[in-house]
Parts: C-alpha cells; sequence; structure tokens
C-alpha cells in the first residue's frame, strides 16, 4: 500500500443524516424532542442500525430570516450503507410524520432530515444527489457532522479544511 493511500484511510462505509427543525411538530412537540424522535426513529432504517448522534446545536437560520426561530441541528451516523432512493423515501416519511410541508424553499420547518452521505457514493443525478450538493457550506452539518464522522471526507476535502473555509456562524451546543 502506498504512502498516500495510508493517509487517506479506509473508504467512509456509513450513511449521514443531517436533522434539524425550528417549528413545533404537528402534535406540539417542541424542536429538540421532535429532532430526538427523529434520531430514535432512524435506528433500523433501511436495515441500519444508528452508530453515533451528536449534540444537538442551536443555530440561527441560514439563508438569515428574521421570522423565523433558531433550528436545532445533529448529525447521525448509521452503520452501513443502502439504496439512496429507498433511503431518500424513508427519510420523507419520518418527516411527513412530523408534519412537515414544504410551501416555499428555505421555509421553516418541523422536521428536516437531509441525506448527507451514503458510504463514499459519489452521485451528481438523479435524486439524491451524494454527498448533499450543499453540506460542504453549512457549518450546521459539518460541525456535528465532526462529533461522529471526524474522519469523513468530502469530495471538495478534508472536513476540518472544509470547517477551516466556512465563515464564523453562532452555534450552542444545547
Amino acid at each position: 500500500m502506498s504512502g498516500a493511500a495510508e493517509a487517506a484511510g479506509p473508504p467512509f462505509a456509513d450513511t449521514l443524516v443531517a436533522l434539524g427543525a425550528n417549528l413545533p411538530a404537528a402534535d406540539g412537540t417542541g424542536a429538540l424532542e421532535t429532532c430526538r424522535r427523529a434520531a430514535a426513529a432512524l435506528d433500523g432504517i433501511c436495515g441500519l442500525p444508528l452508530m453515533a448522534l451528536s449534540n444537538w446545536w442551536e443555530t440561527p437560520p441560514d439563508p438569515p430570516d428574521p421570522r423565523s426561530p433558531p433550528y436545532v441541528n445533529g448529525v447521525a451516523r448509521l452503520r452501513g450503507t443502502a439504496d439512496p432512493l429507498a433511503l431518500l423515501r424513508a427519510l420523507q416519511a419520518i418527516e411527513d410524520a412530523a408534519g412537515r410541508v414544504r410551501p416555499y424553499p428555505n421555509a421553516p420547518r418541523t422536521l428536516d432530515l437531509d441525506l448527507i452521505a451514503v458510504g463514499g457514493v459519489v452521485r451528481p443525478a438523479p435524486d439524491p444527489v451524494l454527498p448533499h450538493p450543499r453540506a460542504h457550506l453549512r457549518r450546521f452539518v459539518l460541525l456535528p457532522l465532526a462529533e461522529v464522522a471526524p474522519g469523513w471526507r468530502h469530495p471538495e476535502g478534508a472536513l476540518e479544511a472544509l470547517l477551516a473555509r466556512l465563515p464564523p456562524m453562532p452555534m450552542r451546543r444545547l
């Protein structure tokens, strides 16, 4: 094995899901509890056990929206991989159960589950695009992701380098 291959480490073999919410769920549950329930629902989705869950972080809306309350964000790491489209559909079913509606882009939401990565799959089309097309531009995704998958690598670069390129963002650990 060459030194470069050793430095890169083994290929990433797990699934990463970002969780976020900033509105009460359909049953009135607050955003933090909705995210906790969604994380529990991820355990076993498409046969993948929940391996790790980041801390929960409170962040302002991105893009900024003075009408929108702060978000609760986190990242879950599931052991293994599954069909990306089946995963996307399963995540959307969990969102729907929490009362998710999509009135306009970046609208406040009861629950948002984003498929960030499925192993090392790079998929420009069809949906879901992998890795998530904006994950590397979002501190509120990368910071909790670093807690559960510190060696993860995006096609744009190593996790630490991606974080270093991003502007600061107020984030508070809950």
